[in-house]
C-alpha cells in the first residue's frame, strides 16, 4: 500500500529561524513550502518536514531522518567543515569505529544532532 510512496521525516524544533539555518546551510536542503504549520525541505524523492514544537524538540532519543550518502567518510567531512559535531555509539552490536564513522560490515554510518538535539544519521552502503 505504502511501498510505492514517498516517505517524508517529521522533526520537531524550538526555533524555526535557527532550524531552517542548520537544515538550509548546513545540511543543504531546498525549502520547497513555508507555512504556519512548517517547513518542508526537499530530500531526493522524500523529504523532511520541520515544524514548531518547543515542548517536544529535542526529547526523542532515536534517529529521526537517515540519508544514504555514497561516500560516508566525505560527507563526515564536509559537515564538520560546518560545525557539525559526530555522536559516538560504542555499544551498538557487531560495530567498530572509525574516528567519526561507525561500521557493520559493509555499512558505514555516523550520527550528528541538529541545534534542538535531533538525532540525525548519514549512511553507507545500505
Amino acid at each position: 500500500m505504502l511501498g510505492n510512496t514517498d516517505v517524508c521525516a517529521t522533526i520537531a524544533v524550538k526555533d524555526m529561524t535557527v532550524a531552517a539555518k542548520f537544515y538550509e546551510e548546513i545540511l543543504g536542503l531546498q525549502k520547497i513550502k513555508e507555512n504556519p504549520a512548517g517547513n518542508f525541505y526537499q530530500s531526493g524523492k522524500g523529504g523532511v518536514f520541520v515544524y514548531p514544537s518547543p515542548a517536544v524538540a529535542g526529547t526523542n532519543q532515536a534517529t529521526y531522518a537517515a540519508w544514504s550518502v555514497d561516500d560516508a567518510a566525505a560527507v563526515v567531512t564536509d559537515l564538520k567543515a560546518k560545525g557539525v559535531a559526530f555522536e559516538h555509539y560504542d555499544d551498538i552490536p557487531l560495530l567498530t569505529r572509525d574516528g567519526d564513522l561507525h561500521i557493520v560490515g559493509p555499512t558505514k554510518s555516523a550520527w550528528f544532532k541538529d541545534p534542538d538535539g535531533n538525532i540525525l544519521n548519514i549512511v553507507e552502503g545500505m
